[in-house]
């Protein structure tokens, strides 16, 4: 009789996971339950709450024990908060922070401690007490920078704080048996901060989407169509910003662009038709998704009379193959200064769809090193808002070209040869095996 083999045990950090949006919760669940055949799992997450709300079904308890797909999963209470207000935030990422640790207590021994960057600092601190307290290996997959993030958008100015963040992640750096990264100028960031001396040990392995879950569907797919009905896109040229609405993507000063495609009033009263493709179609820019810059963008296009810009919610997880399909061409955005700090995984569902893509990012970084691998977009760098305005224009211009068809669908082929979800799951569990 064969000898079923013992399963190591594994705890995973998420902070937000499945059924939650952020990427980063949906990443984790594949991750999970992909290395289920070879590990046995635990995740320690918040209850749902990425829109800053919470059900009443969570309300009551200190933890919720649960178990989805074969992953077993503690959630853990916090406080309700609001994307604009940084005092609430805290609030609700130091009783995840802490009650974490709780919920630690709650297992018992683990082989691995498997954390992320988020939240911020804390993700790799909570990593390392997990470490100590588990005697495990620490595995610690760095999606973002920080402080590195934070200065370059200015989202705070303290240099003592900004020190002391700095000192406490490269604590959580140096006490990581393996740092993942997931991005060629992530791994350079990571050498940056050690002097190119006695650099942990890391690897670098791309996220990915599930291009067995995304992929292109035909013109007159009847739910692609029945979402652009629901959102007055159907006969429009949509060009599709899908992802967070965040501070890390100069999303402001790419709406002072986009007032040169307006449809609607201007300022002085002049209506002006806006753009239209050479079969006649009218351009929408739609965005979907949310987050701290939402509500200001929205007051920005009722100021300014956009007409032809559309706010969109998340999608679920399950509806993302229609929204994304929907668009005729996607932006993939960052701000200037985000080179090697974050990588944008919301180019890997704009190629699972073969769609092409507007990349404005910095040279050198992963996504750009990606699109120009694949040749399956235009891209242009940061800041650089009169070439922004010129590639969107050439889309417009051009949207009957079959290039434009061919970028998409290089997109897809590449991400079939080189991302693919299980290659970057085995990639993990051949990283962690090896500890």
């Amino acid at each position: 009789m064969a000898i079923e083999k013992v399963k190591k045990k594994i705890l995973i950090y998420a902070h937000y996971y499945a059924p939650d949006t952020a990427s980063t919760g949906q990443l984790l669940k594949d991750q999970a339950e992909g290395i289920l055949k070879e590990f046995d799992v635990t995740v320690i997450c918040v209850v749902p709450s990425y829109g800053g709300t919470i059900g009443d079904e969570y309300k009551t308890e200190k933890y919720y024990f649960e178990e989805l797909n074969g992953v077993k999963i503690i959630r853990v209470r916090v406080p309700e908060f609001t994307k604009t207000s940084k005092i609430s935030r805290i609030k609700n990422i130091a009783a995840y922070f802490f009650g974490a640790l709780g919920a630690s207590r709650k297992i018992g021994k683990q082989d691995y401690v498997f954390t992320i960057s988020q939240p911020p600092i804390l993700g790799g601190v909570l990593g390392v007490l997990g470490k100590w307290m588990k005697h495990a290996k620490m595995i610690y997959c760095i999606q973002d920078f920080n402080p590195e993030q934070t200065i370059a958008v200015n989202y705070m100015k303290n240099r003592l704080i900004l020190r002391i963040m700095l000192i406490i992640d490269k604590f959580s750096c140096r006490h990581s048996d393996l740092i993942v990264t997931v991005g060629r100028d992530l791994v350079e960031t990571l050498k940056r901060r050690f002097n190119y001396h006695n650099v942990p040990n890391y690897t670098m392995i791309n996220n990915w989407i599930d291009e067995k879950q995304v992929y292109p569907l035909p013109i007159g797919n009847d739910k692609v169509l029945a979402f652009k009905k629901r959102y007055g896109l159907d006969g429009k040229y949509i060009i599709m910003y899908s992802g967070n609405i965040g501070l890390y993507y100069d999303l402001e000063m790419l709406f002072k662009v986009l007032k040169q495609f307006r449809k609607g009033y201007s300022l002085k009263g002049v209506y002006e038709e806006g753009p239209k493709t050479s079969d006649g179609r009218e351009v929408v820019f739609a965005f979907v998704g949310a987050g701290s810059l939402l509500d200001k963008l929205i007051l920005y296009t009722r100021k300014h009379h956009f007409e032809n810009i559309v706010f969109i919610p998340y999608q679920d997880k399950e509806d993302l193959i229609y929204s994304l399909n929907a668009g005729d061409v996607h932006l993939c955005v960052n701000a200037k200064g985000i080179k090697g700090v974050s990588c944008p995984s919301k180019a890997y569902g704009i190629m699972g769809v073969g769609k092409p893509i507007i990349g404005v990012l910095e040279k050198g970084t992963e996504i750009r090193h990606v699109i120009e691998e694949s040749n399956c977009g235009k891209c242009c760098e940061p800041g650089n808002y009169t070439e922004i305005a010129n590639i969107i224009r050439w889309f417009i211009e051009n949207s009957d070209m079959n290039e434009i068809a061919q970028m998409g669908l290089r997109g897809r082929a590449y991400l079939e040869n080189n991302l693919t979800k299980d290659t970057s799951i085995k990639k993990y569990i051949d990283a962690i095996e090896s500890l």
